[in-house]
Parts: structure tokens; C-alpha cells; sequence
């Protein structure tokens, strides 16, 4: 038996979420995004393991080295803080009750984790080629009416509705 309460109203977390932007605008002059955080992490993770060859390397070496550290980046403390606040909305719904995996019926654990791991991987490698992640894309890019922007979203949904199909097969 499922006794969570019902997700947050779609249409007040989306201007909480408008009003979130809004003030990263007035307070830090720019908007939302994620992909540097992830990429600030992987660079300082890369220089624990090869401090020289990081330093070294022309465009990973303006982020790591003597006198800089991933947390210079406002990015990393913000999604910490979209974590936090998942959990904070998860518990304020009832949904932490029962710990566990969100799967299909015909999919395993095992599986569900390596699906969610590829889909990372390809999306955190799409974020690099595009130099900026979803959130930075629809959230800041189309606040600004960023032409670019606004044809990604469209894109996205598209591509979207072209791929539910195919993957809905594994939640049935």
C-alpha cells in the first residue's frame, strides 16, 4: 500500500522555481545550471589521482592546482543544495518511507543502475559538447529568450516524445 501523499503542485514549485532564478540573477548576476558543478568534481577527482598531469593539462589546469579548489565554483554548493532539497520534498510528501529502487518489472536492479549510469554518462558528455547542461539551457538560457535555448527545449521534448515509446516497454 502506497500512503505518500501526492508530489508538490506542479504549478507552485515551477514559480518557486521561476522566483529561485529570478533571485540568482539579482544576487549573483547570472542564472541556474548544474554541469559545471559535476565538471568541478571530475577535475579535482582527476587531480587526486594525477596532480602533475592535471596542472599540466591546458584546459584542466585552469581548474585545479596550488591556490584552487572545486568549491570555487557557486555551482557545487547549489547542487548540494538541489539535493537537499529533493530530500527535503521527498520527506515533506512521505516518500522516504520505503527505500528502494524505481524499476520495471522486467528490469533488475543491476540493470536500473546501469541504464541510470549510461544515461549519466551521455548526458554529462552532451552537456560538455554543449557547454551547459538542461537546467542551464531551459532555465537560463530561455528566461533570457536565448534563441539557441529555446530550440534545444524543443529539441528535447521531440526527442522526448520520439523515445517514450521505445522506453516505456520497461516500466510496464
Amino acid at each position: 500500500m502506497n500512503d505518500a501523499r501526492p508530489y508538490w503542485n506542479p504549478y507552485l514549485s515551477g514559480v518557486a522555481l521561476g522566483l529561485v532564478l529570478l533571485g540568482t540573477y539579482l544576487i549573483m548576476g547570472f542564472g541556474l545550471g548544474s554541469s559545471s558543478a559535476a565538471t568541478r568534481v571530475a577535475y579535482g577527482a582527476a587531480h587526486l589521482i594525477a596532480p602533475a598531469a592535471s596542472e599540466a593539462n591546458a584546459y584542466i589546469g585552469g581548474y585545479v592546482g596550488p591556490g584552487k579548489s572545486i568549491f570555487m565554483d557557486w555551482m557545487v554548493f547549489e547542487v548540494l543544495g538541489v539535493f537537499l532539497g529533493g530530500l527535503v520534498g521527498a520527506y515533506s510528501a512521505g516518500r522516504m518511507k520505503h527505500l528502494g529502487v524505481d524499476r520495471g518489472q522486467g528490469v533488475s536492479i543491476a540493470q536500473r543502475f546501469l541504464l541510470a549510469l549510461a544515461g549519466g554518462i551521455i548526458m554529462g558528455f552532451a552537456a560538455r559538447l554543449a557547454r551547459g547542461c538542461t537546467s542551464g539551457q531551459a532555465l537560463t538560457g530561455g528566461s533570457v529568450l536565448a534563441v539557441g535555448s529555446w530550440v534545444f527545449m524543443f529539441a528535447v521534448f521531440a526527442g522526448g516524445y520520439i523515445t517514450a515509446p521505445v522506453v516505456r516497454r520497461f516500466w510496464k
